[in-house]
C-alpha cells in the first residue's frame, strides 16, 4: 500500500502561491497598504571640543566639552496613490546624545512634514529648512556634515541667529513648499512661512513664529534654483524676511554658489572646489545695513578619507545705517570684517560610521562679533574664536 500523502502533498506549487496571495489580501486592511513603506532612520554625531576666545565679560577661558551635533531620529514613509503620485511624510526629532535630555529633545523639532510628490514635483507642508540652506552643501563642509563648530554657516547667512534676530539659515515651522521635478539637471524651489503662533497666542515659537508676528502679518519667502549635472553644481537662492524682526523691517539675503568635481588632478584624487558669494541687507531705523561675503572650499581624498579646507571673508558693514548699528555679528563701519577658516579630515570606518577631526577659527576685527554656528560660544567684539574637534558619527 502506498504511503499516505500529507495535506501539503495535495497542493501544487501554483496552488500554494495562490493561497499565499489570497491570505495576504484577506489580512491587509486596504490594497494601498501593499504599496506603503515606513522606516526609522537617524544619526548620532558626538565630538570632543576644545574652544577658546574672548567672552563679552573680557575673560578668555578655554572650554572642553562634549557636544551632540544635530543628532536625530525620525520616521519617514511613502504611500503609492496611483498615476505616478505618492503621499509622503516625515517626523524628525532632535537627540541630545551628550546629555540625554535638553529643551530641544522633543518630538518633531526638526524636518517634519506631510505632502504629495509625483512626476510634476513635490508639495510639502510642515517644518523644514528653506531653499536658502541648500546653498550650504554646494560649498560647505559636506565631509563633516555641515554641523558642529566646523559648520561653514558661522558667518554666511548669520547662521547662529534665529529668524527674529536676523538669521537666514533657519528651519522654519508653519511652512509650505513646492519643488519642481528635475528638468535636465535643473530644479526650482519656493517656500512660504507664515510666522503664525499656531494657536498659542501666549507663547513664543522661535523659528516657527509668534502671536506678535502674525498680528503684523510677518512672513518669510525663500526661492532657490539648482543645477546638478555630472561634476558641476550651481545654486542661486534669495530669501525675504517681511516684518520678522519688528514692524517695518524688510531684510534680504542673496547667495550664488558653485562646486565642481575635478576628479584626479596629478597626485590629488577626488578634488572638488566650491565657492559662494552672499549679499545681506537689513532695514534699520537709520538706513540699510549691508554686507558682502565670499568663500572658497576644497575637498580631496587622503588615504581612505577626505580632507576639507575652507576660508570665508565677511567685508565691513556698509550702507546708510549709522556707524555702530549692529545685527548679530554684523556691525556698520570700519574694522567690522571677519574671517572664518578651517581644515578637517574625515574617515569612513564603514558606509554608516565616520570619524573626523578638525580645527576652526573665527577671527573678528575690532568691531565684529561673529561666533560659531553650531554649539554656540559667546564672543565679544574683536574676539578670535578657536576650536579643535574630534568626533564620531553613526547613521542608521
Amino acid at each position: 500500500m502506498p504511503a499516505r500523502r500529507s495535506f501539503n502533498g495535495w497542493l501544487s506549487s501554483e496552488c500554494k502561491a495562490l493561497a499565499a496571495v489570497l491570505f495576504a489580501v484577506l489580512v491587509t486592511p486596504t490594497a494601498h497598504a501593499q504599496f506603503s513603506n515606513v522606516r526609522l532612520y537617524g544619526s548620532l554625531n558626538l565630538d570632543f571640543e576644545l574652544v577658546s576666545g574672548r567672552q563679552p565679560d573680557g575673560t578668555n577661558p578655554t572650554v572642553n566639552r562634549i557636544s551632540s551635533n544635530s543628532s536625530r531620529f525620525g520616521i519617514r514613509g511613502v504611500e503609492y496613490l496611483g498615476a505616478g503620485n505618492a503621499a509622503i511624510f516625515q517626523i524628525e526629532s532632535s537627540v541630545q546624545g551628550d546629555t540625554g535630555q535638553n529643551a530641544n529633545s522633543n518630538i518633531a523639532t526638526r524636518e517634519t512634514f506631510v505632502g504629495v510628490q509625483g512626476d510634476w514635483g513635490a508639495f510639502r507642508v510642515g517644518k523644514f529648512l528653506t531653499p536658502y540652506d541648500d546653498m550650504l552643501t554646494i560649498f560647505g563642509n559636506t565631509p563633516t556634515l555641515t554641523t558642529s563648530i566646523l559648520s561653514t554657516a558661522a558667518i554666511w547667512a548669520q547662521g547662529p541667529l534665529q529668524k527674529g534676530q536676523g538669521g537666514f539659515d533657519a528651519r522654519l515651522g508653519n511652512s509650505i513648499r513646492y519643488e519642481t521635478a528635475n528638468l535636465g539637471g535643473f530644479t526650482g524651489e519656493i517656500q512660504y512661512s507664515t510666522r503664525d503662533s499656531s494657536g498659542n497666542a501666549n507663547g513664543a515659537q522661535g523659528d516657527n513664529g509668534d502671536h506678535a508676528s502674525e498680528l503684523r502679518h510677518a512672513y518669510v519667502a525663500s526661492f532657490g534654483a539648482l543645477y546638478a549635472n555630472g561634476p558641476l553644481d550651481l545654486g542661486l537662492a534669495y530669501e525675504h524676511n517681511y516684518n520678522i524682526r519688528t514692524t517695518g523691517r524688510k531684510d534680504d539675503a542673496l547667495s550664488v554658489a558653485a562646486g565642481y568635481d575635478f576628479g584626479t588632478v596629478g597626485l590629488i584624487a577626488g578634488l572638488r572646489i566650491g565657492g559662494v558669494y552672499e549679499y545681506l541687507r537689513y532695514d534699520t531705523p537709520t538706513g540699510n545695513l549691508t554686507r558682502n561675503f565670499y568663500a572658497v572650499s576644497a575637498t580631496f581624498a587622503v588615504g581612505d578619507g577626505a580632507f576639507y579646507a575652507f576660508v570665508g571673508r565677511a567685508a565691513n558693514g556698509t550702507g546708510g545705517a549709522a556707524d555702530g548699528t549692529q545685527i548679530g555679528g554684523l556691525t556698520k563701519g570700519p574694522n567690522s570684517a571677519a574671517t572664518q577658516w578651517e581644515v578637517s579630515y574625515s574617515y569612513n570606518l564603514s558606509p554608516r560610521t565616520m570619524l573626523y577631526a578638525g580645527f576652526v577659527q573665527v577671527a573678528n576685527q575690532t568691531n565684529a562679533s561673529y561666533m560659531f554656528n553650531i554649539n554656540d560660544y559667546p564672543a565679544a567684539q574683536g574676539a578670535r574664536l578657536n576650536g579643535a574637534v574630534a568626533g564620531i558619527a553613526h547613521f542608521f
